[in-house]
């Protein structure tokens, strides 16, 4: 096999992007080649689906394991049909059963216990009695004014009271140099860690001590199922069964809120092509492994309570995998397995996970991208990123999505995620002297009140809200410094990080939500004239507009350069302080379904909308705002500026599927180029949902009829039907392009 498995252990350089770019073969066909699902996968498929009809009728949750904690060898091996797999491992025993995970926040999974008639039995509740968890560390450190901003909704989603997330481990590692050489290279690691000894250097010691630990738990689990993961993978199978095992790990151990897989597909097809030049493979037995491989994500779950359900709804687990993209010397990663992964989405019907999350880039092959488009059209199951944004700007072409849009570089960064600011509150903070809307609490000292009965001002607004982004990125930075801290002491990543290189770079990941209500506020307030009804106590409740303004969303850079505008400052201001473990800031227009949540929480803004009302998703403009066809719509996004957003501008886009054309061949072309158009402006990422809006009211008023209806919401996938009643009203209430071009 591949000359890099016979380095010596101490000696190996991880590098499996150089291992890729030396043995993987670029395949520039179509999808002719692909082969359907076999009885195996039929089979296996249909025991998944009674078990996944099982989950819907007991409120989502199948069954829960309530006397183990959860870790990589708690539990004994767990099979769908031991006699039919190709891939084996579950989470815990059975399939869909969900684990307690506990260092999180023990009131937490009280919390998700309650909610099902469940509680913890004495037995774990006693030995969890005196555990000193993450979440009671992190609010043991925080402020009062952290608290305040927590509380009143303008810091939002705070990984303070669930696991973060968003680590990448470089699960391919095990398969390419197996558990014995990856523990070699990590005892070489610790020993190389020497005196004078400093606080880092003795975190870090203990951190490589309890990665090694987890490689031979991992060694454990394997062996359970009769597998011998201390060497390296001899062919497809093996190759896939130890990815599958090292990610398993991670998720036996975390319940994070993205455990996303990486960038496996091009890496794995070195082994596919072996097998099948050799002949011990052929094409249904290829995509028989990939099926039950993806078969095995589409069935991880982890133990929440409602409240992560309102701000992360449909139960999403972001496993999400990057597909295509360019080496930097100008070969295509698309291989058949690339496709082999998106046929998935045909063998076992459409699914939100794994998140297949599309790298485009220009010179991609016009079969791959037409086939992409075709998927889109068929599933509305796929996302799309800007492979030639992300490889220039961030100088690796070996990278994963971590979440929904957030780059990283495959086992050499990690990032710490950082949930988001709520800017219309901080909007609201500058038009109330510092005061929260509902309550009057004053939160930002030292902003001069705007005058009474006068059309508001743009400069003067403009100014007071710098200022309350200010002073919001000081407590902002303080909350995610102490959260981060916490979570290496109390709830650490071992299994994930013992497939990172030691002391790697950091992201600390910075979010904002509610861009385009900002744009089109501001653009009100300049261009229209606003003026504020206040209630007793000088509050503005609500907004007097007279006259047009311009809205984000037309391709108009009146709005559209005010939202780049506020981007690029918040973005600087975060960037004035410090940071936990001197990560580098970065920023994110993303809000998950938070935006149903978002709004929920947030007063009346200058630009109409009511109080109360969501938010759009991510980067998107607001609902029925973008009224000059899909083309505007996106141009105004693409003006955004990815180096002030370098984690992520998420931007959800639903189509009629006449837009495109009248006949599949026309649509997926047209959809193909008009991914083209959008990403040369230097867009970032794009969700397309193609539906009709009578199948997605259908399903909204008769859920029965479309159990498995599928489609993008903001940088992930859901069933539409798991959505609560308040996120599929979102939904329905978006913009429906029916057309390309305002005519």
């Amino acid at each position: 096999m591949p000359d890099a498995t016979t380095t010596p252990a101490a000696d190996v350089c991880m590098d499996v992007a150089a291992f890729i770019s030396r043995h993987h073969t670029p395949y520039l066909g179509d999808a002719t080649f692909l082969a359907g699902p076999t009885e195996r996968t039929r089979h296996l498929w249909q025991r998944c689906q009674e078990a996944l009809a099982e989950e819907r009728r007991n409120n989502g949750c199948r069954a829960v394991d309530l006397s183990t904690i959860s870790s990589i060898t708690s539990h004994v091996p767990g099979y769908i049909d031991c006699e039919h797999e190709v891939i084996v491992g579950l989470q815990t025993d059975a399939p869909l059963k969900r684990a307690l995970k506990p260092f999180g926040g023990v009131q937490i999974v009280r919390n998700a216990l309650a909610e099902r008639g469940l509680e913890l039995p004495p037995s774990v509740s006693g030995l969890l009695r005196h555990v000193h968890t993450h979440n009671d560390a992190v609010f043991a450190a925080y402020d009062a004014e952290i608290r305040a901003y927590r509380s009143k909704h303008i810091l939002t989603g705070l990984p303070d009271n669930y696991a973060r997330g968003r680590i990448i481990g470089d699960y391919r590692r095990l398969a390419l140099y197996g558990a014995e050489r990856l523990i070699a290279a990590k005892k070489a690691d610790h020993a190389a860690v020497t005196s004078p000894l400093d606080e880092h250097k003795v975190r870090l010691r203990e951190e490589i001590s309890r990665q090694i630990h987890a490689l031979g738990e991992i060694v454990q689990m394997a062996a359970a199922y009769g597998h011998d993961v201390t060497r390296p993978a001899s062919g497809a199978r093996e190759a896939t069964q130890w990815v599958y095992y090292a990610y398993l790990a991670a998720i036996k151990e975390q319940d994070g809120a993205a455990m996303s897989l990486g960038n496996v597909s091009t890496f794995l097809d070195v082994y596919f092509e072996r097998d099948l030049r050799a002949g011990v493979l052929d094409e249904g037995g290829a995509q028989e492994i990939i099926d039950h491989f993806v078969m095995k994500l589409r069935l991880v779950r982890h133990l929440r309570p409602a409240s992560y359900d309102e701000i992360f709804g449909g139960d999403p687990t972001w496993v999400t995998e990057a597909l295509g993209g360019q080496l930097c010397d100008g070969r295509t990663k698309v291989t058949r397995t690339t496709y082999r992964f998106l046929q998935t989405l045909y063998n076992l019907g459409p699914a939100p996970e794994p998140n297949l999350t599309l790298l485009w880039s220009a010179n991609l092959p016009v079969p791959f991208k037409h086939f992409c488009a075709r998927v889109t059209l068929d599933t509305s199951s796929l996302q799309y990123e800007n492979d030639d944004l992300m490889r220039s700007t961030r100088g690796s072409d070996d990278y994963g999505i971590a979440c929904c849009v957030s780059h990283q570089i495959i086992g050499r960064t990690i990032q710490h995620f950082g949930a988001r600011a709520n800017l219309p509150k901080a909007l609201l903070l500058a038009l109330n002297a510092g005061r929260e809307e509902h309550d009057a609490t004053l939160l930002v000292p030292g902003i001069a009140p705007l005058p009474v009965d006068a059309p508001l001002d743009y400069e003067a607004v403009l100014a007071r809200f710098k200022q309350a982004l200010a002073h919001l990125a000081a407590v902002y930075a303080r909350a995610l410094h102490i959260i981060h801290c916490m979570h290496d002491k109390y709830y650490y990543e071992r299994a994930q990080m013992a497939f990172v290189d030691t002391d790697p770079p950091i992201d600390i990941a910075y979010g904002a939500a509610g861009i385009a209500i900002i744009a089109d506020s501001l653009s009100a307030i300049k261009h229209a004239r606003v003026t504020a009804r206040r209630d007793f106590r000088g509050i503005a409740t609500a907004y007097t507009i007279e006259g047009e303004f311009p809205k984000y969303g037309n391709d108009d850079d009146r709005a559209d350069l005010i939202a780049r505008e506020i981007t690029q400052y918040f973005i600087e201001q975060l960037c004035l302080h410090p940071t936990y473990r001197n990560a580098r800031p970065t920023l994110s227009l993303l809000t998950i379904t938070s935006n149903v949540m978002y709004g929920k929480n947030t007063g009346a803004t200058p630009d109409g909308r009511p109080d109360g009302q969501p938010f759009a998703p991510g980067a998107t403009p607001m609902h029925g705002r973008d009224t000059h066809g899909a083309i505007a719509s996106l141009n105004s996004v693409a003006k955004l500026n990815y180096a002030h957003a370098q984690d992520g501008i998420s931007n959800t886009l639903t189509l009629h599927p006449r837009t495109l054309g009248t006949h599949p061949a026309e649509q997926a072309a047209n959809l193909a180029t008009l991914l083209d158009g959008y990403f040369a402006q230097g867009a970032h990422h794009l969700n397309v949902n193609i539906l009709r809006p009578e199948t997605l009211r259908e399903a909204y008023e008769h859920p029965e009829k479309h159990p498995h209806l599928t489609l993008r919401v903001s940088g992930y996938a859901v069933n539409f039907t798991r959505l609560s009643k308040a996120h599929q009203r979102e939904v329905l209430e978006r913009t429906h392009h029916h057309t390309l071009r305002d005519t």
